[in-house]
């Protein structure tokens, strides 16, 4: 049983990885069903190969009922991120054998701390009086990498659990590669204007914390720097819930700096589009389009503040396209060692970095670090074999408990 808050897929990179690795799952020979807090008529994500169970947002007491009734069917309940779920988990399983496991998803790093002072100061409290006692008693706290584990010791006190790292992982484009020019297509015939383009991709929610005023503030830098040559267009793409604002102050800030820029995200037809812009927004795009904007790109950008794992990174890099990100996205130290992108700070300094690195690689170059992607992929991001890393974990916390 999965416990998360909802598995809309703009909400991020948790909902996308429960989906997928849930079919992994499934394949290995695992029963997975999942529990939400979507509205009960919510119907279940495209895809998805699991029991799915909406049971609202209208508070713990009906999660609670249902994990009572429940319970006893699972091996194994695993809550997916913090401050939501847990405290109802913990006590619901309480006199049962079925033991819980933890995800954070990033919600224990200490960056939140600096940024929100008065909020982590409030966390801390609910610390003390509940979630320091569901991590403390989950079975084991599964992390998506060390890098992750090693700042989630920094964040609350006291801090007792029983650490894992968990292989972690996206999915390939679901199509052989022979087929990927077919999605390139595909997301050509939608936005015409970017078929003749080279291009730079973000892919992500458009959110204060993916570092998009220093990818905007960089990216004009480095125009500058290169004079009047031919340089890619910056694609940005994604959803806005969390932030409807920010796409204007974005854009206003890019028009600031001279850059031109299309909106494509409310429908205008790309015909109409200059073919010239510097900047060009997308809307969130479905997996069709999400592949083919991946396939058509020379390289994949994420400047991001705090990035627990970068589920659009591995992605970009299952199509063989080198990435460029900030030391602040956490798989950053595989991703240098591999040769499989490139990595400088969360500043606009270090997007120009970036920029400016890439440019002067030679297509050789550019050409064997995709595939140092690609590999760096199968690897150590690859979802099946993420899968068979969960259920391995599980498997051996449930024979550890058994022999005591």
């Amino acid at each position: 049983m999965r416990v998360i808050y909802t598995l809309r897929r703009a909400s991020g990179g948790p909902a996308e990885s429960v989906l997928r690795s849930s079919a992994a799952l499934r394949a290995l020979g695992h029963h997975v069903e999942v529990v939400t807090a979507d509205p009960p008529d919510t119907p279940p994500p495209a895809g998805a190969s699991f029991v799915f169970h909406p049971l609202g947002g209208e508070g713990a007491q009906t999660l609670g009922r249902w994990l009572r009734t429940e319970r006893d069917r699972f091996d194994a309940v695993i809550v997916q991120g913090l401050w939501h779920a847990g405290h109802t988990v913990r006590t619901s399983l309480r006199g049962s054998a079925t033991p819980y496991f933890v995800f954070p998803h990033g919600m224990l790093d200490p960056t939140f701390a600096r940024s929100y002072p008065l909020k982590h100061l409030k966390k801390q409290l609910y610390w003390w009086w509940r979630e320091g006692r569901v991590l403390r008693d989950a079975r084991a706290v599964c992390f998506t990498c060390e890098e992750e584990r090693q700042r989630a010791r920094r964040t609350f006190f006291p801090y007792a659990v029983n650490e894992r790292v968990v292989a972690y992982g996206a999915a390939r484009p679901p199509v052989e590669p022979a087929q990927y020019a077919a999605l390139r297509c595909a997301f050509w015939e939608k936005f015409p204007v970017l078929r003749e383009r080279s291009l730079i991709l973000f892919l992500g929610r458009i959110h204060h914390k993916k570092g998009l005023h220093e990818l905007i503030d960089g990216f004009a830098q480095f125009r500058q720097t290169r004079g009047g040559e031919p340089l890619p267009a910056l694609v940005i793409a994604g959803p806005c819930e969390r932030s409807p604002r920010l796409p204007a102050a974005l854009q206003k800030q890019a028009a600031a700096h001279g850059l031109s820029q299309v909106d494509l995200r409310d429908g205008e037809s790309a015909a109409r589009a200059a073919s010239s812009a510097d900047i060009v927004w997308l809307p969130m795009l479905g997996d069709d389009l999400k592949w083919g904007a991946l396939l058509a790109s020379e390289a994949f950008i994420l400047p991001s503040h705090h990035e627990n794992f970068g589920i659009a990174v591995a992605e970009a890099m299952a199509c063989g396209r080198p990435v460029l990100i900030s030391d602040k996205v956490n798989i950053w130290r595989e991703i240098a060692a591999a040769d499989a992108g490139l990595v400088a700070p969360d500043t606009a300094a270090g997007v120009h970095e970036l920029l400016t690195r890439w440019a002067a690689l030679t297509p050789a170059a550019r050409a064997e670090m995709g595939s140092a992607a690609r590999e760096c992929y199968e690897q150590n991001f690859e979802i099946n074999r993420a899968a068979a890393s969960l259920a391995e974990t599980i498997r051996t916390c449930l024979t550890q408990s058994s022999q005591r």
